[in-house]
């Protein structure tokens, strides 16, 4: 697979600088960030097991191909190394295979659709559902100047051969985007999943996510997910507020005799906003999901996102060094949390921000330790963050952030240490 990237990369090169210039138009485009960070205590010991010193660099290169004005070929690649991994291109000697296909997919109109085709990104109900690269297709119909139709298909897994649909798991996706002004908007859109027969590879991953499978026994049968809400953002001169509602339905099918079927029923709600003034602004949000309310029952409560991927925190929520989050934290994926946050990004001048976060998390249900105690106190963690412009095109950002520990952020109902993070990261794009 390394070596086809490396030779899919040449054959584009190619192509792009040895076809006629009058019957092809290139767009080049990229971006490189070097961060540099220390986390601790992340498994609210006071010991090393999870202590890590890292340096790592990410590069993205973008190529697209401007055949005419309804055709493009869209490609990106990434190339990702830390810095003395033997295995990566930051060793010594640095050579390396590391070409990674991010995306490359077709982009072209018919008529007043316009119609995407391959690899290429994913997102929905503000990425707290889906936020990835996937192969799929989409098709956006521009209705009137304020409405905008679009339906997709995504292939989520492909079963291979055998009977059935061979285990494939598909999701087909209706949106719609409604402009009440140039400043308000709403999002609403319907998605279903389906698999006519679940296997335990693909059963296992899918539901990975899903807290309270206590009574799930793969292979399964017959699996469905319907996931609806809406997205509403409105923007003003000095102030804008938004929020996303989620709501799903569905069961997986048990073909374990004696078992019951498993009903998906979780939903999630987030607000947030912001007031802007003149060299600062004040801005907040609240999400929220449940968790299971009881694992010995059919009843799955929690939210369903294996591909969700919504950055909030530094600490509990990934944030800007994204390699680890704390015990028990939801990280990226959002499910059994209520989450608070007010904070302010100050602009003292124009190449200089910096903002502030206060976050108070805790889990909707308890874990429950195998020392018998249980708790959802996840704790309050303070995030500081310092942009600057050290040349024109090339930022950096200081971060540090500290979590006050609640006892769910442990292994055993009883947090020794809390943890922290600081770094740097260099960024610049093109």
């Amino acid at each position: 697979m390394k070596k086809f990237s490396i030779l899919a990369l040449a054959a584009l090169l190619v192509i792009a600088f040895t076809v006629p210039a009058a019957a092809l138009e290139n767009e080049f485009g990229g971006y490189w960030r070097t961060r540099f960070f220390n986390q601790g205590h992340f498994n609210g010991e006071d010991d090393d097991a999870t202590n890590l010193r890292r340096t790592d660099t990410r590069t993205r290169l973008y190529y697209t191909a401007k055949l005419n004005d309804n055709l493009k070929f869209v490609n990106k690649f990434e190339f990702d190394a830390v810095w003395g991994d033997p295995t990566s291109y930051g060793r010594v000697g640095a050579d390396a295979i590391a070409v990674e296909v991010k995306n490359s997919y077709a982009d072209f109109n018919l008529g007043p659709v316009n119609v995407t085709v391959g690899a290429q990104p994913y997102a929905l109900f503000r990425e707290f559902y889906i936020s990835d690269d996937a192969s799929g297709i989409i098709a956006r119909w521009k209705v009137l100047d304020n409405v905008v139709l679009a339906g997709s298909w995504l292939k989520n897994w492909e079963g291979g051969a055998g009977s059935g649909n061979n285990e494939d798991v598909d999701a087909y996706t209706l949106s719609s985007a409604i402009y009440f002004s140039e400043n308000i908007s709403i999002k609403p859109s319907i998605s279903y999943a389906r698999s006519s027969e679940l296997g335990p590879v693909i059963g296992t991953g899918l539901l990975a996510n899903v807290a309270g499978t206590a009574l799930a026994a793969p292979p399964w049968g017959e699996v469905e997910l319907f996931t609806y809400g809406f997205d509403f953002d409105a923007s003003f001169d000095n102030f804008g507020i938004w929020a996303t509602l989620v709501g799903q339905t569905g069961d997986v099918e048990q073909n374990t005799a004696g078992l019951s079927d498993l009903d998906l029923k979780g939903w999630l709600v987030a607000v947030g906003g912001s007031v802007g003034f003149d060299m600062f602004d004040i801005h907040g949000q609240v999400m929220y999901t449940p968790g299971d309310d009881d694992a010995l029952d059919s009843d799955i409560d929690t939210f369903f996102c294996p591909s969700g991927s919504y950055y909030w925190s530094e600490i509990m929520g990934l944030g800007m060094f994204d390699n680890n989050n704390p015990t028990n934290t939801p990280g990226d994926k959002i499910q059994n949390v209520l989450a608070v946050n007010l904070g302010s990004k100050i602009t003292p001048m124009d190449k200089l921000s910096v903002t502030v976060d206060l976050w108070y998390a805790k889990l909707d249900e308890d874990v429950v330790f195998a020392t018998g105690a249980s708790e959802d106190d996840l704790g309050t963690e303070l995030d500081v963050k310092v942009t600057y412009e050290l040349v024109e095109g090339l930022n950096l950002d200081l971060v540090g952030a500290y979590l006050w520990a609640g006892d769910a952020v442990s292994a055993d109902g009883d947090n020794d240490d809390d943890p922290y993070e600081f770094g740097a990261r260099l960024s610049l794009s093109f």
